[in-house]
């Protein structure tokens, strides 16, 4: 028991560093650089190195007593700074999937339904031009003719790009994600809101591994844009500091989407190869692949029963 508290505690101070304290370690060493540099001059190292040379040579430094405060205050501030940015993960994370934005606020309710109707007439568009070449495709090969499918193809990738469904949310990932619940709703008559719960306690370890990997590698995506959100206020003191916060969102934006492909991908994949498992546990037993009957079947049968009416 004690080896394994030791190994626990371990691994709890390896990610206590390395997701609060030296992210924000690195945060606190860039704002004291931009106080000391300003706007005048941004990139003066020999500035830099004097002001820490007179921060080094502070009378409260000298001491040993003096040097452990000093510490513990930068570890404090550094983790209270990573703390922060977790607060502010979770916010962008909801913003980033907006599975909930009829809920927002005003306005940021009205600019996301604003935003949704204009991402669905554009895909509407791209989507019509598709079935248009792919139809043409199938009928094509009907009278013995095969057409060139790049603009088929072109075509998909625009629609894609919108969206990989006709979109309800404001952002590509939400969208992404809400996809997956569309597809097996469609295919398998299965709502992966009330499977997923149940379908998660007889996964195989492996695939709650790689799920659980998934889902945490997209929290850290969105943390990105918390740390953006952080570097921000430093422009008011140093304008490489924009510099800073738009590779930030950047690199947020492109790793938020990589990562919500990943995650739908896996739990469409999960909920198609897995869910008929569910319905041999609880007795329905469908014969043969799931079919949307079935997958009909096996949701109202997880769906609790609504309260009685008074």
């Amino acid at each position: 028991m004690g080896g394994l508290l030791t190994t626990l505690g371990q691994k709890l101070a390896e990610r206590w560093l390395s997701l609060l304290v030296l992210p924000g370690a690195l945060y606190l060493a860039v704002a004291a650089a931009a106080h000391a540099l300003g706007h005048a001059h941004p990139f003066d190292l020999a500035r830099l190195t004097d002001q820490i040379t007179t921060w080094a040579n502070h009378p409260a430094t000298d001491t040993t007593g003096g040097q452990v405060v000093l510490l513990v205050a930068v570890l404090a501030g550094a983790a209270a700074t990573g703390i922060a940015a977790q607060a502010l993960g979770s916010l962008a994370e909801r913003l980033w999937l907006a599975a909930d934005w009829p809920t927002w606020p005003l306005p940021f309710r009205q600019l996301a339904a604003w935003h949704t109707t204009r991402r669905h007439k554009r895909w509407t568009t791209a989507a019509r031009t598709w079935h248009h070449l792919r139809d043409s495709a199938a009928e094509g090969l009907t009278l013995g003719r095969r057409a060139d499918p790049t603009a088929r193809h072109s075509a998909e990738r625009a629609m894609t790009r919108i969206a990989p469904e006709e979109p309800a949310r404001p952002t590509w990932s939400g969208d992404r994600l809400n996809a997956a619940a569309i597809r097996l709703e469609r295919d398998h008559g299965v709502d992966l809101a009330t499977v997923w719960p149940h379908l998660w306690l007889i996964l195989p370890e492996e695939t709650r591994t790689e799920i659980t990997a998934a889902r945490q590698t997209l929290t850290r995506a969105t943390n990105l844009t918390a740390w953006a959100l952080l570097y921000l206020p430093l422009t008011a003191w140093w304008w490489p500091a924009a510099l800073i916060t738009l590779t930030l969102t950047i690199t947020a934006r492109t790793r938020t989407r990589t990562a919500a492909n990943t995650y739908a991908l896996l739990l469409e994949a999960t909920t198609r190869i897995h869910a008929r498992k569910i319905a041999e546990h609880l007795g329905l037993d469908p014969t043969g692949p799931l079919t949307p009957e079935a997958g009909d079947t096996l949701t109202r049968h997880l769906t609790p029963t609504p309260p009685p009416t008074q």
